[in-house]
């Protein structure tokens, strides 16, 4: 006969031989994708409104949060736009950290990201621009090393590096190259349909790149490069990396780009995403 007594050892019995009861999984911690936020930090206080950079949203506002709860953001611009009121929280964040000049202007990288996530977010799709090298006379990260080879290897031809990064106290170039992902390039020689293609080819591979021309500044000839998503790039550069996204030439006119147009615009690691 079933008794209340007998389905009780009969439980006690699948317990024991189920063992301990597990315990309930830790919850996932949300993710960060840093190059949508990356993107973000340069396109958004670029722009003339509060939009949001499409696939950034999510990102920016766990980034955002942790500014706040830090005291260093107000809750009126935790929005998902990465903004200049977040770009000046991050910033200052950065100094907290000690960090200081090029490593202190608002774009996150990636050491200080991760250290603002502790038990908050993960991050997923880090960049960094790797070490400084020397390359034909100036100064690069690897990472701008490593587009400029591949589109030279689209190109089929080598090109001549005029103005490197990491190379402060330039007037003309109003600090752009004084962090990573700058780069000024020679086109002596070259046809204008063959800078054109030039032009196509760093765009393709993740460069915002224009042909620079003595009508626009006390300068000569020459294309000027600005490798997108670059963390080391200077204030000057993420400003040309943002109006770049946003159709415009990277001068302080802002006008509408002037270069071949390359759709859709595509950083160096989406790029490699293609091949």
């Amino acid at each position: 006969m079933i008794t209340r007594r007998s389905l009780l050892l009969a439980a006690g019995a699948a317990v024991a031989t189920a063992g301990p009861l597990a315990r309930p999984a830790a919850a996932a911690l949300p993710q960060v994708d840093m190059e949508a936020l990356i993107k973000a930090a340069q396109i958004d206080p670029r722009r003339a409104d509060t939009a949001l950079t499409a696939g950034a949203r999510d990102s920016v506002l766990e980034v955002e949060r942790a500014l706040q709860a830090r005291g260093l953001l107000s809750a009126t611009y935790v929005d998902g736009h990465f903004g200049t009121s977040t770009i000046a929280a991050y910033a200052a964040y950065q100094r907290s950290l000690g960090y200081t000049g090029l490593d202190a202007t608002g774009l996150p990288g990636p050491t200080s990201l991760r250290l603002l996530g502790e038990g908050r977010y993960t991050v997923v799709r880090a960049i960094s621009p790797g070490s400084v090298v020397t390359l034909r006379g100036g100064l690069v990260n690897t990472r701008t090393r490593s587009m400029l080879f591949e589109a030279e290897r689209l190109l089929g031809r080598q090109l001549g590096i005029t103005q490197g990064s990491y190379n402060t106290g330039v007037g003309t170039s109003a600090g752009t190259h004084d962090g990573g992902g700058a780069l000024d390039l020679s086109v002596s020689g070259l046809s204008s349909a063959t800078r054109t293609e030039v032009l196509r080819r760093l765009r393709t591979v993740g460069f915002a790149a224009w042909l620079r021309t003595p009508a626009q500044g006390d300068w000569g000839y020459h294309i000027h490069a600005i490798a997108l998503a670059d963390t080391d790039q200077s204030t000057g550069a993420q400003n040309q990396a943002g109006d770049y996204y946003l159709g415009r030439n990277g001068l302080a006119n802002r006008g509408a780009d002037d270069g071949p147009a390359v759709n859709p615009k595509r950083t160096w690691e989406e790029y490699q995403r293609t091949r």
